[in-house]
């Protein structure tokens, strides 16, 4: 007769049949019997400083893999701590799934240990949220998440597992385990009829535009977008970030989709980024066509656009460009002048950009850095970006090379996941240069984990640039009030530098654009988690505009 299993141990031997042998994690009482149940299934338990950063790992190892990272964090505050970060995964549309410890579900409703309205918390962040109610059932529930993470539009979910059910204890003949295939999603196929339909409609344009959604934003789904454009004819790209039209990494995106009069949306939403498909942002007579994973985006571009959305249909993201890929082989088409045009004007940056120099002694004009850095990326086809949120960041994004493995903040337009992401980028990559960029007040957010980086051995590359403010914040208040409302928003020059080496990593100062190369280039060769600190100019993000 088997021994009986407690939750936690059928919650472990799930993650493992599944496949998924790296845990993002924080410890915490709710979730000790997860980490006991560890001793068995052994799973890479990647301990952490704060939930927040195991919950960005997570994500980016959803982007890297498009299977889900997982999270694993305790109950309440620890949660808590947790929750907010599923909303940069939920905007990215990254598949990852947060395990939160739960309160004792005999104390629910009594004032029991750390009780928090959990699953409506992590709602409105992330795709489903619930709480395992039975230990029998409790690994179907794993599955389920798994599932729901990669199916449709891929997302974070929730799944708070009560503590009394992770130490309760079942006889093996009465759980209920789920069935091999039962944590993979069915893809929605696109059918010929209206592959054939997408098709026609994209012929009989003169000026046709693909805008795809965040989840192609990786190795594989930039290659599959390559040679949709290239098959199709049309200019196709990624809509990722909180900047919209004004997005740094497609140069006059903007002018782009103005001139466009027809769009396919793949899998992407008709939301703000795209300023809702209204004029003058986009054409009034462009029309439309709308391929998406959830009935409910289909019904809000019908709702916004009316007769300018000529088709629409629900559809997976990869198989509807797999099936466009199939049913257009051959035949050709598309206007090569405008595909043409269009890439050029995306691809283009300002020659200008290669002349901007500091005017501040001490100082580094953001231009300066990216020059620099941009062919030390651009020598492994393999290197992973991470470029954070922020002006600083901004002109890493518009400067250095589209690599395949490219990760942004992303359409939640949050700060602060690139140190966290940076570490699960080289968990992933034991061997390719991993670069994360990001400006000072973003570093405030997760310094810590460089003693997550530094215990566990993940090198990589953080280039910081330091301009003493919130310089997003700052830049807006100028805009909008003037120079004499602006203030609250300054920053010390600190040393971030030496914050790393004090962690146990390797730290750079550069203050002339002659100490550039030569600090990457230590970085690299250290062989530790670095910090390259630059002393920058406050200089507001780049936008790129023609018309």
């Amino acid at each position: 007769m088997s021994k009986p299993l407690r939750g936690a141990d059928i919650v472990m031997r799930v993650l493992q049949r599944a496949g998924h042998d790296r845990i993002f994690t924080l410890s915490g009482n709710h979730i000790m019997s997860l980490f006991d149940a560890a001793l068995e299934t052994r799973p890479d338990l990647v301990h952490t400083r704060t939930e927040a950063a195991a919950v960005h790992m997570a994500d980016a190892w959803g982007r890297l893999h498009g299977t889900p990272g997982i999270a694993m964090v305790t109950g309440g505050p620890g949660h808590a701590n947790a929750a907010a970060a599923l909303l940069t995964a939920l905007g990215q549309e990254s598949p990852m799934v947060l395990l939160s410890g739960h309160t004792e579900t005999s104390q629910l409703g009594r004032g029991g240990f750390q009780e928090l309205r959990q699953v409506d918390m992590a709602a409105p962040a992330c795709k489903a949220s619930w709480m395992a109610d039975r230990v029998e059932t409790i690994g179907m529930e794993v599955a389920r998440a798994l599932k729901l993470a990669t199916s449709g539009r891929p997302g974070p979910v929730h799944l708070s597992l009560p503590s009394d059910l992770l130490d309760a204890t079942v006889a093996d003949n009465e759980i209920i385990w789920p069935e091999s295939g039962e944590t993979r999603p069915t893809p929605v196929a696109l059918q010929d009829a209206a592959a054939d339909t997408v098709l026609a409609l994209l012929a009989t344009a003169e000026r046709p535009l693909v805008i795809a959604g965040p989840q192609l934003a990786n190795a594989s789904g930039r290659a599959l977008l390559a040679r949709l454009e290239t098959v199709l004819g049309v200019p196709a790209c990624i809509s990722e970030s909180p900047r919209g039209l004004a997005d740094a990494t497609l140069g006059a995106f903007a002018d782009v989709v103005r001139r466009a009069d027809l769009i396919l949306l793949l899998g992407k939403a008709l939301d703000f980024t795209l300023k809702f498909g209204a004029p003058p942002a986009v054409d009034p007579a462009c029309r439309f066509v709308s391929l998406d994973p959830e009935g409910l985006w289909l019904d809000r571009a019908a709702r916004e656009l009316g007769e300018r959305l000529a088709f629409g249909c629900v559809a997976d993201t990869r198989p509807a460009a797999e099936a466009l890929l199939r049913r257009a082989a051959g035949k050709g088409g598309g206007n090569a002048g405008w595909r043409e045009e269009a890439r050029a004007w995306m691809d283009e940056r300002p020659a200008e950009w290669e002349t901007l120099r500091s005017a501040t002694p001490g100082k580094l004009h953001p231009a300066e850095v990216f020059r620099a850095l941009r062919p030390i990326v651009a020598r492994d086809p393999d290197t992973v970006l991470i470029c954070d949120g922020g002006e600083f960041a901004q002109w890493g994004q518009s400067m250095l090379p589209l690599v395949p493995r490219r990760m942004i903040n992303g359409v939640a337009g949050s700060i602060g996941s690139s140190l966290p992401m940076a570490l699960a980028a080289r968990a992933a990559e034991p061997r390719a240069p991993v670069f994360a960029v990001l400006g000072d007040g973003t570093f405030g957010f997760h310094m810590s984990e460089f003693e997550t980086a530094v215990r566990r051995a993940l090198p990589f590359v953080a280039v910081v640039g330091t301009d003493a403010r919130w310089n997003a914040e700052h830049n807006l208040q100028l805009r909008d009030y003037g120079a004499d409302r602006a203030h609250g928003c300054e920053l010390l020059p600190a040393r971030y530098d030496l914050v790393v080496t004090a962690l146990g990593g390797h730290g750079e100062l550069v203050e002339s654009p002659d100490q550039l190369v030569p600090a990457f280039e230590r970085a690299l060769a250290s062989g530790k988690p670095a910090c390259v600190n630059v002393m920058a100019e406050s200089i507001a993000a780049p936008t790129l505009r023609r018309g």
